[in-house]
């Protein structure tokens, strides 16, 4: 017999901000985001439990790491609420995962006013990450393959600023949508269903985040590369909270609504052929929360200064931009060379370390390797990744690394070439045989 919720994996890449850090906060800007090859891996099936046995428990696992299991209990909230989340003690000690409950109370909610019954049955959910995600400081065990075993729990490994929240919340989020809702509700490989997946995984991370934040991430989740403009605040602020009185018709009303005012421009954007987007982390990862509320900070202080600056920044963002697009390699390092030098002038004027010396240093370095067009720090900027834009062969790889292999002794670093790379595709389902040995 058929199972009435079938089993179903769901990936959504990470993300680099290669051009527009701050500036995509604000929707008179854009931003140029590029998906990248490492992923966030979410497999979603039922748990079958003895007859007559009534269960109401989502169960999540991430096996890669140490203690890393959590479980759910959910029911009905009165008053139109949706459906209420709560977590449930697993040994000794509750530890606390925002983005994975946020997401669950905010799509159970969802998939329960999209369906005539709103009960829903119990589910098991398996959470893996490609390895690039985090710093390979912390050991493997020597097991090769996609999917690292660490020797941590989740909150010891380092991040390589990848963008895994975003990525875990549209997979975690398409997972869900596709393992409870018939194929004529949701589709994740349709505009429709990528649609409904983009506002639905941006009002659960804002919620997780605390905060309306600029969404490219998510953007580049579900849709993969492209040129970004934020969608206006008001739409999510006007939402309940979870389980709050009329939160469920609230957020259907919002995911399904027209007033998405979002831009996201994937048609044209590409790396030219021969060039590779590869990142470089240098195992730090920085605080960007902070980080963003102090150049806001210095928006609000110095607005004529600061609107010019931006402004000028946007102009060399969209030359860099249309050199990608119209494949003009040659005019890759003039271009990133601009952006920079306005980077690091913010950081100057807002007292921000947004390209820090240190990072000045490494990516003059490497942007001197016969076969690299140049490097960001991207995004926020700090101690993240880096990312190159580099000659897609063998040998200036081998350049790279070896330069990077030179630095790291001489300043006492870990500084290294990360698989990842850049791709132009979003969320996508994929074979349940890709996780054979973890499901």
């Amino acid at each position: 017999m058929a199972s009435k919720n079938p089993t179903v994996a769901v990936s959504a890449p990470g993300k680099v901000l290669l051009a527009g850090g701050y500036l995509v906060l604000d929707r008179k800007h854009t931003g140029l985001v590029f998906g990248l090859s490492a992923r966030i891996n979410v497999v979603a099936g039922e748990i079958h439990t003895s007859q007559g046995v009534q269960l109401n428990e989502v169960m999540v696992d991430s096996p890669q790491f140490i203690d890393a299991q959590w479980r759910y209990g959910y029911h009905l909230a009165p008053e139109g609420g949706g459906i209420k989340v709560t977590q449930l003690q697993v040994g000794s000690v509750i530890c606390k995962n925002v983005f994975v409950e946020t997401t669950l109370s905010y799509v159970l909610t969802y998939i329960s006013g999209r369906l005539p019954d709103p009960r829903l049955d119990p589910a098991r959910v398996i959470i893996l990450a490609d390895n690039d995600y985090y710093s390979q400081s912390t050991p493997n065990n020597g097991e090769p393959g996609r999917f690292a075993r660490f020797t941590v729990p989740l909150s010891g490994a380092n991040k390589t600023g990848l963008g895994s929240s975003a990525a875990l919340v549209a997979s975690l989020t398409a997972a869900l949508l596709s393992h409870y809702l018939p194929l004529q509700l949701f589709d994740v490989t349709s505009e429709g269903g990528k649609r409904t997946l983009h506002n639905l995984a941006q009002a659960a991370h804002c919620a997780a985040q605390g905060k309306v934040g600029s969404g490219f991430d998510v953007a580049a989740a579900v849709y993969g590369s492209c040129l970004y403009r934020k969608f206006s605040p008001g739409l999510l602020t006007q939402l309940p909270e979870a389980g709050a009185p009329g939160f469920a018709a609230s957020l259907v009303s919002v995911v399904d609504g027209a007033a998405w005012d979002v831009e996201v421009r994937t048609e044209g954007l590409r790396v030219p052929r021969g060039v590779a987007l590869r990142m470089c982390d240098v195992d730090c990862g920085s605080q960007t929360v902070g980080m963003v509320k102090k150049v806001l900070a210095w928006r609000d202080r110095e607005p004529d200064a600061s609107t010019r600056l931006w402004d000028e920044l946007q102009a060399r963002n969209e030359d860099l931009a249309t050199q990608l697009r119209d494949g003009n390699v040659a005019g890759i390092p003039a271009a990133v060379g601009r952006v920079r030098e306005l980077i690091r002038e913010m950081g100057r004027l807002s007292d921000v370390p947004i390209e820090p010396a240190a990072q000045t240093e490494l990516l003059d370095a490497v942007c001197a390797v016969e076969g690299v067009y140049g490097g960001v720090v991207p995004g926020a900027g700090g101690f993240d990744a880096l990312a190159l834009l580099m000659k897609d062969d063998e040998e200036s790889k081998k350049r790279v690394e070896e330069s990077i292999a030179k630095w790291s002794q001489e300043k006492g670093s870990k500084v290294r070439l990360l698989d990842v790379r850049g791709e132009m595709e979003g969320v996508r389902c994929e074979s349940l045989d890709v996780y054979t040995g973890w499901i």
